[in-house]
């Protein structure tokens, strides 16, 4: 699997093939009726699998790897400080590729008491063969903030990618300062 990120990264890079297709194409296991001319039901047909999923121990210990620092941004804060991120389609992308069984979902929008911001708690859970595990996070945004995009999306990308991080995608971007 460690040829996975390489993969991703030649796709963050703008190459053109896509790894994506032919992931689907290898792995997703369907069972259809493919329905005739005449509207009658076909004999099914089952496409190739290799088996996705896999124990949990193992998506974590892939998830806690490194992210190659092509596939890191960085954003610089007014304040003048600079903080290192990787994009929310990026984290999609990421989990697509080493966990096709995740799920992810808004749990909560709040917006404050002074109406100056909102805060969005967002929850991924991934599915194993031996088992589940969720994590939640939040992730707050000024409603005078406007630079990159929408603020309840910025709270929404902020909180996704901070439970990714509670499951070791990317944590090792919020150690950078303490070495």
């Amino acid at each position: 699997m460690a040829s996975a990120f390489l993969k991703l990264e030649k796709l963050s890079r703008g190459g053109r093939t896509s790894r994506f297709g032919q992931w689907n194409q290898q792995y997703s296991k369907l069972s259809y009726r493919a329905a005739s001319e005449s509207g009658k039901m076909e004999e099914e047909e089952e496409a190739p699998s290799s088996g996705i999923s896999r124990p949990l121990s193992e998506i974590l210990k892939e998830l806690n790897k490194k992210v190659p620092d092509s596939l890191v941004k960085t954003r610089h804060e007014k304040d003048g400080f600079s903080v290192r991120y990787i994009p929310w389609h990026t984290v999609n992308r990421i989990l697509n590729l080493h966990v096709p069984e995740w799920s992810g979902e808004v749990r909560n929008i709040t917006y404050s008491a002074d109406a100056k911001s909102v805060s969005v708690v967002y929850r991924v859970t991934l599915y194993g063969t031996d088992a589940e595990i969720f994590r939640e996070s939040t992730g707050t945004a000024s409603l005078d903030d406007t630079s990159y995009g929408d603020p309840v999306q910025k709270a929404e990308a902020m909180a996704f990618r901070r439970a990714c991080a509670r499951l070791g995608l990317g944590l090792h971007l919020y150690h950078e300062d303490a070495s």
